[in-house]
């Protein structure tokens, strides 16, 4: 191997420090909203008056069985031209990365919600709790300690998918790259040193979410 390294390909750190604090700021936004919406859908998921949990876990399936990519795409290229509304590229790609989290998450919380002993639930009715007051009171508390492993590696993978706004040009990480590759013609050191960045970002949230297994595993 004659490969000569120019390590001076990636010397912008100015440029690089945006990049990175984009992708932070789309991950933790995203994954909050996700999360949020998750939480929403996933308690909808386990309602079955008026079919609330079928046409609930529909529209989840909608976003779980179709790519991010095309997503993110659709809401940019082809939403406008169904509704007239304009997106910018900063709001179609939120909007994909949130929806895909919530519906990921969405199937996270119900099975954890699923996974509480039904005795439980009478237990709580039975002292005249309300739908609402059991969920919030002796459900949801038990329930959250269960799926936060699932939650956090689920975290993880929305991190690596932020590497997909690149397709509408937002200025991440991954869309750097392509620019820097483009104008150094140093596809090497540019992508070794992206890789290298992600995984010193993620490898410790990875380390808390091994971590956090056997917690789990004494709290159920």
């Amino acid at each position: 191997m004659h490969y000569q390294f120019d390590w001076s390909a990636i010397a912008y750190p100015r440029l690089w420090l945006h990049a990175i604090l984009i992708t932070i700021v789309y991950a933790g936004s995203t994954i909050a909203l996700g999360l949020a919406i998750g939480l929403v859908l996933g308690i909808l998921g386990t309602w079955s008056r008026f079919y609330v949990d079928r046409i609930t876990a529909f529209g989840i399936q909608i976003f779980r069985c179709t790519p991010l990519l095309v997503q993110v795409v659709w809401f940019y290229y082809a939403l406008p031209i169904l509704t007239g509304l304009s997106l910018s590229p900063w709001i179609a790609a939120g909007l994909g990365l949130t929806l895909y989290m919530a519906a990921f998450s969405a199937e996270i919380f119900r099975g954890g919600i699923l996974s509480i002993e039904r005795g439980q639930w009478n237990a709580a009715h039975a002292l005249g709790m309300g739908y609402g007051q059991v969920m919030r009171r002796v459900i949801l508390p038990q329930a959250i300690r269960r799926i936060i492993p699932p939650l956090v590696n689920q975290s993880i993978t929305q991190l690596k998918n932020t590497s997909l706004l690149y397709v509408v040009a937002i200025p991440d990480l991954m869309y750097t790259s392509y620019e820097l590759t483009a104008r150094t013609y140093r596809p090497l050191e540019v992508y070794t040193f992206v890789g290298l960045v992600y995984f010193v970002i993620l490898y410790p949230v990875t380390l808390l979410a091994k971590r956090l297994e056997p917690k789990r595993g004494r709290s159920s």
